[in-house]
């Protein structure tokens, strides 16, 4: 190899070893490396690694580009609550622990074939911790199964997770015929079902009870919110249990007023009816999740006589200051919502709960008030004599359910043109987002806040060091090397590949070890003759194999610390996953994809 393959190499190491020890942010590395080889380029004038322009022109990647697109459609989705539409009404059947993992985890699977792995996931960990509650077991028991099955599920499409898009667009930077909508679904569904049966029949005894490393009950402020039951509506006729307000993590139902009869002890078979007012004691990021419960509204339906749509607020804090103009008087009195343009969904006195309806809470020094409020609310008040402090709620957009069914129509619509006529995986995902901001599922802004740009650039950077390994010959070396390991026999060969990719993928980003390992592969294939194909699925699908570590996944390392695991509960719970998938794999590659 020449200078130019061992700097590449050199470089492209670096980059593995720097993610694998976290020694700074993905992106800020990944363009670190990538801006190593322009300035080697630029100093020596070679040809054997890419020029500024070629560079960065992974940038532009049709896959990169989807990926980007991906992440607004599913803005969507969570926005209306679509994701919950969809899967709220099975979770709450769930009685046991086998039943709860088996009416999430299938869902979930599901779900992950058509959309990004990653949201799915951060959508569904409320309802993890709510399930978990209702059957009596530890969020660890269902939290990295989660993580799995979504990992599993995004292997049976092209759009399922990112990692499919980048190689798909590798391949038609090839010049080779593109992969199918469902080609990876040969390997993933098959996968997918054996990893849903081991999780089943395994997770209770590989998985023990463990605490979440942070517990929301330490809040020790108690907000007082009102519901009321809307007529018509989901929870209409449904008990307590049934309706999943029985066992809310870090709220509790304190009473029901139904007219002039208030049910102070509220048992689990009681029936809700329309119109009852829910009154409901808890921490803040419980109040939050209780606005997305289908069925439930504000009292007086406040929030619906506010100016502004429902797309352009968000839920805010305000702390009553000594100089309030409603200080001494009820909110109702008050006009709170007339003299200031938003609706008063909870209020905090400390730890207390307040008596009566929200209504009539008379407003003293320092009592927080949760709010719906336009974005001028901020603007005008948050210099204010009227509040000590003025601030967002984290996760506080103001969910739109009645646009949840076109959110679900455009998602169905895109997977449909993609897989049944001539338009490409990206146009079709234009489309969708396109749409989704125009029927005001998600706004423009919105849409812009929910790309995760740090994977963007790490994918782009990493494109870039693919070339570079391409082009200064070092990819054809290493593949040379794997050739002669395995005695150049292409199914040894094809083993060497998918685990050579799935280390990466543990010690990296499943994104940065796809990349790096495709021209790897496609070089290794080229030596022996042979079709590429089924190297290229390797790739595909050892690079999402992600189960031993929590870094190589985001997913994994989302419920880390809410599921208070070890990295020792990843390695014994995820070395038979990843087992399950190799052997399936280099059972049905070379059948389904000859050499």
């Amino acid at each position: 190899m020449g200078w130019e393959a061992w700097l590449t190499l050199a470089v492209a190491v670096a980059l593995l070893a720097s993610l694998a020890m976290r020694l700074a942010a993905t992106d800020l590395l990944a363009i670190t490396c990538l801006g190593v080889l322009v300035i080697a380029q630029n100093l020596t004038g070679t040809t054997l690694l890419p020029a500024p322009k070629a560079a960065v022109s992974g940038f532009g990647n049709e896959g990169l580009v989807t990926i980007a697109l991906l992440f607004a459609v599913v803005a969507g989705l969570e926005f209306t609550g679509g994701t919950e539409l969809a899967t709220g009404w099975l979770l709450n059947r769930a009685r046991t622990l086998t039943g709860a993992q088996t009416l999430l985890l299938g869902p979930v699977a599901f779900l992950s074939a058509f959309l990004n792995n990653t949201p799915i996931v951060a959508a569904m960990l409320p309802v993890v911790q709510d399930l978990s509650k209702r059957v009596g077991a530890s969020p660890s028991h269902l939290l990295l199964p989660l993580s799995y099955m979504a990992i599993l599920g995004g292997l049976c499409t092209l759009i399922g997770t990112s990692t499919n898009l980048l190689v798909q667009g590798l391949v038609i930077e090839q010049g080779a015929t593109p992969l199918g909508f469902f080609a990876p679904a040969a390997i993933g569904v098959p996968a997918t079902i054996l990893g849903l049966i081991y999780i089943l029949t395994c997770s209770r005894w590989l998985l023990p009870n463990r605490l979440a490393a942070v517990s929301a009950q330490e809040d020790p402020r108690r907000y007082t919110v009102e519901m009321v039951v809307t007529p018509g509506g989901a929870l209409v006729g449904q008990t307590i249990e049934s309706a999943g307000l029985r066992h809310l993590t870090g709220l509790y139902l304190a009473e029901i007023q139904r007219g002039d009869y208030h049910v102070k002890a509220v048992g689990p078979s009681e029936r809700l009816l329309a119109g009852d007012t829910l009154v409901l004691v808890g921490i803040l990021e419980s109040v939050v999740d209780l606005q997305k419960i289908r069925g439930l509204s504000s009292p007086d339906d406040q929030t619906r006589k506010l100016t502004s749509p429902a797309w352009d607020r968000r839920l805010v804090e305000a702390v009553v200051s000594s100089r309030c103009a409603v200080l001494g008087r009820t909110i109702r009195e008050g006009r709170f919502r007339s003299n200031y343009g938003a609706a008063v969904i909870a209020v905090a006195r400390g730890d207390k709960r307040l008596p009566g309806k929200l209504g009539d809470v008379r407003l003293e020094v320092g009592d927080v008030l949760l709010l719906d409020a336009s974005p001028s609310f901020l603007e005008r008040h948050a210099r204010s004599h009227e509040f000590y402090l003025v601030s967002d709620v984290p996760g506080g957009v103001v969910r739109r359910p009645e646009r949840a069914w076109w959110a679900i129509l455009i998602l169905v619509a895109m997977v449909a043109a993609a897989t049944l006529t001539p338009v490409s995986i990206m146009t079709a995902a234009l489309i969708a987002c396109i749409a989704m901001i125009g029927l005001k599922c998600c706004t423009a802004d919105e849409a812009r806040q929910s790309i995760d740009w740090s994977v963007l650039i790490v994918i782009g950077a990493a494109l870039g060091i693919g070339q570079a390994l391409d082009m200064s010959g070092a990819a054809a070396s290493i593949a040379r090397g794997l050739l002669g390991f395995a005695g150049g026999d292409p199914m040894l060969s094809l083993v060497a590949v998918y685990l050579a990719t799935m280390l990466c993928t543990e010690l990296i980003t499943n994104n940065a070890a796809s990349v790096l390992m495709f021209s790897i592969a496609w070089k290794a294939a080229s030596g022996l003759g042979v079709d590429p194909l089924p190297f290229v699925m390797a790739v595909m699908i050892a690079a999402s194999a992600s189960f031993t570590t929590p870094f190589g996944y985001q997913t994994n390392l989302m419920v880390y610390g809410l599921g208070g695991y070890r990295m020792t509960d990843y390695l014994r719970f995820g070395l038979p996953m990843s087992l399950i998938l190799f052997v399936t794999s280099m059972i049905l590659i070379p059948r389904i994809w000859p050499f």
